[in-house]
């Protein structure tokens, strides 16, 4: 009768070898874990006008996380504020980022290895 735990060694009645080491079942897995030298850089930007949508989306190139405050630009002029949203959701596909309102007056955006993860709560 087998023990718990007594697949690890396998069944000493089937088995060739007189030690106990795991046998050809298994295949050992690289574990590396990659070292990133380099540290998330998250920018902060304003939108004062609709030309300054153009360094929000050269910090998205550059794998920066960007909270851009949309407060001025749309207070100012609410069309430019639809044409600089359209230019940073193009931008946001190209890099396959992520892009979110956080409230009337914010907007997160990321590159592609980060993730912008919603409520999932109804207010």
């Amino acid at each position: 009768m087998l023990m718990p735990f007594d697949f690890l060694r396998g069944d000493s009645e089937n088995d060739d070898s007189s030690d106990n080491s795991i046998g050809d079942d298994f295949v050992e897995l690289d574990a590396e874990v990659e070292n990133r030298d380099e540290k998330v850089v998250i920018r902060a930007e304003t939108l004062q006008e609709l030309d300054d949508i153009e360094e929000v989306q050269e910090h998205l190139r550059n794998d920066h996380i960007v909270w851009v405050n949309i407060g001025p630009l749309k207070n100012r002029d609410m069309a430019d504020l639809k044409r600089a949203i359209k230019r940073l959701k193009k931008t946001i596909r190209a890099i396959d980022g992520d892009m979110a309102g956080v409230d009337e007056s914010y907007i997160l955006t990321c590159p592609e290895y980060a993730e912008i993860a919603r409520s999932t709560k109804e207010q």
